[in-house]
């Protein structure tokens, strides 16, 4: 077990998790990775969450962990509300993502719990060790619930050789997809034809394997837009882009506007979790 004097506390964050508008969209629905682990909490509201190219359902009371390095997004619908807390990359956590869906009113109550305690402490008028004491809390509390569990139809999902596949490929490409390497180099490494890669890519996540890609850049790409001051010609090669112009017509395909415009309007004005 990490101890809580081993966790930086600057990493552990929290954030509301809702409807942004159309205009933010991306915030929540594009693939996106992170160095550090993500705890999803749902509370209200029900939508489909891909995880490591695999799509599921969500609804109230479920909770669902995003390892380091892991792409996923969410679908967040007008009636969806719920948290997403940003781990520290030293804490105790499992390696693989899981989703639990609470049943029992007496475990929901405990982890609306934890979570309440955690963001009271990580407030201006808290103490982050005391948010770091409530972590640990909560990583038992899971420890607990994933321990009595039962199998369900998605965990034999995720067993399947497509989901595998599409979860190597999609490992890939968070820490790959600034290189500007095609899905065909991609497929190459994980010894499959691009085809196959996309057949099982769409049987996981109804996406192709080029539109995962596609998706992890962008969201990229927006990120980079709205919380920096980065030249949008910097912001292309950054991202692999053989020309400023050529990223600026991708861009807009994908969200409608200029990288220009969408920066002036600030992607929707929200911080990203």
């Amino acid at each position: 077990m990490t101890l809580m004097t081993d966790i930086q506390p600057s990493a552990l964050a929290l954030t509301s998790l809702t409807h942004g508008g159309q205009a933010s969209r991306w915030r929540t629905e594009a693939m996106r990775s992170h160095a550090t682990p993500r705890l999803i909490q749902i509370t209200k509201g029900q939508g489909r969450i891909t995880v490591a190219g695999l799509t599921n359902g969500y609804g109230p009371n479920n909770l669902i962990f995003i390892p380091p390095h892991t792409m996923y997004g969410l679908e967040v619908g007008q009636t969806v509300f719920g948290q997403i807390l940003a781990l520290p990359d030293n804490a105790d956590w499992p390696t693989t993502p899981f989703h639990l869906r609470l049943r029992d009113v007496d475990r929901q109550k405990e982890l609306q719990s934890l979570m309440d305690a955690i963001e009271r402490e990580l407030k201006p008028s808290g103490d982050v060790r005391a948010a770091l004491c409530h972590l640990g809390l909560l990583n038992i509390y899971v420890e607990r619930q994933l321990a009595k569990r039962e199998p369900d139809t998605n965990d034999a999902r995720r067993g399947t050789a497509a989901a595998k596949l599409v979860a190597r490929y999609t490992h890939m490409i968070a820490h790959r997809f600034r290189t500007n390497q095609s899905v065909a180099t991609y497929a190459a490494a994980l010894k499959v034809t691009p085809t196959h890669l996309t057949r099982c890519c769409k049987q996981t996540c109804d996406r192709s394997a080029l539109g995962l890609l596609n998706d992890r850049i962008h969201f990229e790409a927006c990120t980079l837009l709205r919380d920096t001051q980065t030249p949008v010609q910097t912001v292309a090669k950054t991202l692999g882009f053989q020309s400023a112009a050529y990223f600026t017509r991708s861009f807009q395909r994908k969200s409608g506007q200029t990288p220009t415009d969408f920066r002036r309007g600030r992607g929707g004005a929200v911080r990203r979790a």
